[in-house]
């Protein structure tokens, strides 16, 4: 008998929500911070074009501030969290769709509320996609310790533009020609580049 396939970690609209992540007004000045607000903000788009459901957190919104308007989240309501794990806060968006297998997650800080998320998220069984260019730290050291905890712990690293490619499909799909002039606006330089180079043990 063949052996078991590990998770392929495949996203379908249907199946899959997209997290953000307390991209907040006090947070400005997390490093890369403008850049992977930006990547998110794609994200949300795509996945309002492709109807993919979407939660939005704030942690402490009186001492944080509000979630930053260039994110493109009006008509969101947010979640007030003090808890860095996002799941308490949105539990009942979770428990209403039994058919959900993905969570899309972006946001900050890497080695706080997303790996706590993450964390929460794997322990319920779902398969969380980390998008590493829409995710930052204050400390990139934090940012990338964080990703290759994430990766032990089961979480799937991906970019923005892979996933928007498995959420549309095909090119034949009908909103393909809108979001494909989403994937052809330049990307900002999140940093990464110097996280995964080849020399990095953590990442072998």
């Amino acid at each position: 008998m063949a052996a078991a396939r590990p998770a392929l970690g495949r996203v379908l609209p249907e199946s899959s929500m997209l997290f953000l992540c307390d991209m907040q007004e006090k947070f400005r000045h997390v490093v890369y911070f403008r850049q992977i607000v930006s990547m998110a903000a794609r994200m949300l788009k795509v996945a309002r074009l492709l109807s993919v459901p979407t939660v939005l957190t704030e942690q402490y919104p009186q001492g944080l501030g509000p979630t930053v308007p260039e994110l493109g989240a009006q008509g969101l309501q947010p979640y007030s969290k003090t808890c860095f794990s996002m799941v308490p806060a949105v539990q009942q968006e979770l428990d209403a769709r039994p058919q959900l297998r993905s969570v899309l997650l972006c946001g900050v800080e890497t080695q706080a509320c997303i790996l706590q998320t993450a964390l929460d998220l794997l322990d319920r069984g779902l398969q969380v996609h980390v998008v590493v260019d829409a995710c930052t730290s204050r400390s990139q050291v934090d940012r990338l310790v964080a990703l290759s905890r994430l990766r032990q712990s089961g979480a799937f690293l991906s970019t923005s533009e892979g996933l928007i490619f498995q959420l549309v499909g095909d090119a034949t799909h009908p909103q393909f020609k809108e979001i494909q002039k989403l994937v052809k606006e330049p990307s900002p330089d999140s940093g990464l580049l110097g996280l995964f180079q080849d020399q990095n043990p953590l990442f072998r």
